[in-house]
């Protein structure tokens, strides 16, 4: 528990950009001196944060090199709930604690699966580019079938990360007439109730989407094995994280024909640049890209802004609340 009554806090904000400047935070109910900084690069974090007992950040990575140079670091605040960027074991070492911001994107990231689905299933961006190439012009009828339109309604929707997102995603597809399956952990002998193997889920999906979080277990969750197991008619949507997919092997997948195609919203590195196999493919009619917004509805914002502040107060209040460590 911090005594705000004593100095102001030091809180520095060390991507502010990725919250748009509209968006207003509530007041904190102590003395404080706030900072904020449109962006930070590995180099200008322990610069920044010099001094500072709380540090807010969406993506910007605080590794053990940076945080063992901050001795005056009490919170991590990620405004996000992955916090993958964040060295977990090291603020347990030094008692850092690190919260997060759960449930915010709810229900702005099923959505936008549902959206990617409906525009692969129903090959959107393919017939719109034939429109573009006046593919259709030429021809002499009302009507022009050069891609399949897949049905949604009795399909199977397979899903992988069986959080709030993944839950309300599920619910969604329910209520358009899929048939859902959640994947049991990778690796996992004996399923939990109301779960199928993973490889079983990948094998009869017809639209596969992840929302587990990253780390050591999920990295490329799905390679070459998995998109060789799909159905050739199977489409992957990945707003999860980008290292749960192996790009390069995925785009190989979409080129041979071995899934019918996929959407992301998540890169590995981040933002992607035409090094990445997917920016350098997304001419491909059955890849569909969006640059990690899937969360970013208008009604995202105002919940990160609420809890971020009210995990910030809880803190200096000496409350548990959204902590990881």
């Amino acid at each position: 528990m911090l005594q705000p009554a004593e100095s102001a806090l030091s809180i520095v904000f060390l991507d502010r950009a990725s919250i748009p400047a509209q968006i207003e935070y509530p007041p904190l109910p102590f003395e404080h001196q706030w900072t904020d900084y449109d962006q930070t690069t590995k180099g200008q974090v322990v610069e920044r944060l010099k001094g500072a007992a709380i540090a807010i950040t969406n993506k910007v990575v605080l590794d053990r090199e940076s945080l063992s140079q901050l001795p005056d670091l009490k919170l991590i605040v990620v405004a996000a709930t992955g916090f993958n960027n964040i060295d977990v074991s090291f603020c347990k070492e030094r008692g850092i604690a690190v919260t997060n911001v759960q449930g915010y994107s709810t229900p702005s990231v099923p959505e936008h699966v549902i959206a990617m689905m409906f525009a692969l299933k129903r090959n959107l961006k393919g017939y719109h580019n034939d429109i573009a190439a006046g593919e259709w012009q030429r021809t002499e009828h009302f009507c022009f079938f050069t891609h399949p339109i897949s049905d949604v309604t009795g399909s199977t929707l397979g899903v992988i990360g069986s959080g709030a997102i993944g839950q309300a995603t599920a619910g969604m597809a329910k209520a358009l007439g899929m048939n859902v399956v959640f994947a049991e952990r990778k690796g996992v002998k004996n399923c939990r109730a109301g779960y199928l193997p993973l490889q079983h889920v990948i094998e009869m999906s017809d639209v596969l989407t992840l929302h587990c979080p990253l780390n050591e277990q999920t990295h490329h969750i799905i390679g070459r094995e998995e998109l060789l197991a799909m159905k050739k008619t199977c489409v992957l949507i990945n707003t999860g994280r980008g290292g749960l997919v192996d790009e390069e092997t995925l785009v190989d997948a979409l080129k041979q024909g071995q899934i019918a195609g996929a959407g992301v919203d998540v890169f590995s590195q981040e933002p992607a640049d035409i090094s990445n196999p997917l920016i350098a493919n997304m001419d491909l009619a059955n890849l569909l890209l969006t640059p990690h917004v899937a969360w970013g509805s208008e009604s995202s914002f105002p919940k990160i802004a609420e809890t971020l502040a009210s995990n910030i107060v809880a803190f200096v209040q000496g409350r548990q609340q959204n902590r990881i460590v």
